[in-house]
């Protein structure tokens, strides 16, 4: 069964876009998408709250939900709900639009910013730390 997610498209600043065309250069992964869960799941491993500054969507990267989740679309909004929840924030729709932007963009940012992802291996060894 698919979960119907609030999130319907998906779109990016231009500053994401740019440090998404840096990942893409260093990791050799071309997919948009794939490198947004990375940066999704990144944000979403840091045990702070993402500040809740505003971020100008003025890219022209934009998907829908299914295809920035694929496969694990569900298991993406459940983490995100849950994540909402532990944060007291609660998971009412625009609640979650704002928290799953907030963690797309900051954990894309700590991607880009790392210094040691120089390959797609570094990024897998962020899973194992």
């Amino acid at each position: 069964m698919i979960m119907e997610s609030p999130i319907k498209q998906i779109r990016l600043s231009q500053t994401a876009k740019d440090q998404l065309i840096k990942l893409k250069r260093y990791t050799k992964i071309e997919q948009w998408n794939i490198l947004c869960r990375w940066g999704f799941c990144r944000s979403l491993a840091e045990p702070s709250i993402p500040s809740p500054v505003p971020i100008i969507l003025d890219s022209n990267v934009e998907m829908t939900w299914r295809v920035f989740g694929g496969e694990i679309a569900d298991s993406l909004l459940i983490a995100l709900k849950q994540r909402c929840y532990k944060d007291g924030l609660g998971t009412d729709k625009e609640t979650l639009i704002t928290q799953f932007r907030l963690h797309l963009h900051r954990g894309i940012g700590y991607l880009a910013g790392d210094m040691n992802i120089k390959k797609i291996e570094h990024l897998i060894e962020l899973t194992t730390k």
